[in-house]
């Protein structure tokens, strides 16, 4: 199979860089810009984003913050209020007692802090490595690689890796990206795939970047 080739790396992300000022940006990085980047309202977002469309997210995150912002007040809302605020978001009662668990355990073992390590942040419950990496990058400023379903399409359809799993494309990536674009790489590629490189029927037509892309698995017709 052709390989992307990785000099051609430079110029594909400074294009997606221009296009992606034109959209709205993805809910969790819309959250770090608006708080700061505060770690733990950027962990929740993340947690209440996974397997939720942005628009359902953000309506859901508006509804939460404004009754609680910080891991001690949160703890003080029941399950069901919980449940209630973030309403209709993807598994929602699951999300709801994780972040019940999340808040104990930041006040328990972690003074009430978001941890800013990988391994820590894994220890969360609910926390996989996509939010772990991601609450890296925006609530710390941190390198890692975040890798959800729209990197891990974008990356493989590109040509630049061949894998399987999100995870197995977060550790091709940790071995051939430079590190200098590891932390924007997730909303430049998010952004793009939730409006050009989608899923199904990508705009290709429309894509700034097709004469870079090997389009691997995409209709050629399309």
């Amino acid at each position: 199979m052709k390989r992307f080739k990785i000099e051609d790396l430079s110029p594909t992300l400074r294009i997606l860089r221009r296009e992606t000022r034109k959209y709205r940006l993805p809910i969790v990085s819309f959250v770090a810009n608006y708080s700061q980047n505060d770690p733990f309202l950027v962990l929740i977002s993340c947690i209440l984003s996974l397997r939720t469309q942005d628009k359902t997210t953000t309506r859901a995150t508006e509804r939460l913050f404004r009754l609680a912002t910080k891991p001690q007040n949160m703890l003080r809302l029941s399950t069901e209020i919980i449940e209630k605020a973030i309403y209709p978001v993807g598994f929602y009662r699951t999300k709801a007692r994780n972040i019940k668990a999340i808040c104990h355990t930041l006040i328990e073992i972690f003074k009430g802090r978001v941890p800013s390590t990988l391994e820590k942040l894994l220890s969360l419950r609910g926390v996989g490595r996509k939010t772990a990496n991601l609450v890296l990058t925006e609530g710390f400023n941190k390198l890692g690689i975040c890798v959800d379903t729209h990197v891990h399409r974008i990356s493989n359809r590109l040509g630049l890796v061949k894998t399987r799993t999100p995870e197995q494309t977060e550790f091709a990536l940790r071995e051939i990206l430079p590190k200098r674009y590891w932390k924007e790489y997730n909303y430049i590629l998010v952004t793009y795939g939730q409006n050009i490189c989608k899923p199904i029927r990508p705009l290709c037509s429309r894509c700034k970047i097709y004469q870079y892309c090997l389009r691997v698995g995409v209709d050629k017709n399309n």
